[in-house]
């Protein structure tokens, strides 16, 4: 009996010596306060079979928005209300750079139609002017800071010198409340994508935004 007594915590070390560790380091993250994002989507092309035998999309062209994903972080109701509405995400003024850091980017190789109005292939900047309900969405010709320079008056950086004679497209979009969710990343992204139309998605907080696409000729 004194023999077992004196056995047992040896067999329980030698087993924790020879035991299989399963704890892991943890990585370390490294990113932005705003990370870096694209919504794309490819149209007009055709499936056919592939030299593999399996499905190969062919043909397709490129529509693409890249922005950066700023993050709630705690906030409530980030786009305010009233007076205050859209403040807080424009540095209080109307116009947004839909999204955070440089200024969103939308890159077209197809022409679109958006609102009756139609939008020639090429790279242009994607803007939302904020009113409660009611947001305007903007794409301008502005030219762009590679760098932000603050003596710089003239080139758009985020939202910093919009100037509306650049305007390519302003366009009404429907804006709806999701009060069953909340998005915690500002997500930009193309739903209901068919061969000829797609629609534009912005959704943040419980705040959604869409503006329908259609392609041109």
């Amino acid at each position: 009996m004194r023999m077992s007594k004196l056995l047992l915590p040896l067999v329980l070390l030698i087993g924790a010596i020879h035991a299989p560790t399963f704890a892991q380091a943890v990585p370390d993250v490294k990113l932005p306060p705003s990370p870096p994002g694209q919504a794309a989507a490819q149209v007009g092309g055709t499936w056919s079979k592939g030299q593999d035998g399996g499905p190969q999309y062919t043909g397709g062209k490129w529509i693409t928005v890249d922005y950066s994903r700023p993050l709630l972080r705690g906030r409530p109701n980030i786009f305010g209300s009233g007076a205050e509405y859209g403040k807080t995400v424009s540095g209080g003024g109307p116009v947004w750079r839909a999204g955070a850091n440089a200024t969103t980017r939308l890159t077209t190789q197809v022409p679109l139609v958006i609102a009756g109005k139609n939008v020639a292939p090429g790279v242009y900047s994607v803007l939302v002017e904020l009113r409660e309900g009611a947001w305007t969405l903007i794409l301008s010709s502005q030219p762009v800071q590679d760098k932000f320079d603050p003596n710089d008056k003239v080139k758009l950086s985020g939202s910093t010198n919009y100037d509306p004679k650049f305007d390519v497209l302003r366009a009404p979009m429907t804006v709806t409340s999701n009060a069953q969710q909340t998005i915690e990343q500002f997500t930009i992204s193309f739903i209901a994508v068919s061969e000829r139309a797609l629609t534009l998605r912005m959704e943040w907080d419980q705040t959604v935004a869409t503006a329908a696409i259609t392609l041109g000729t």
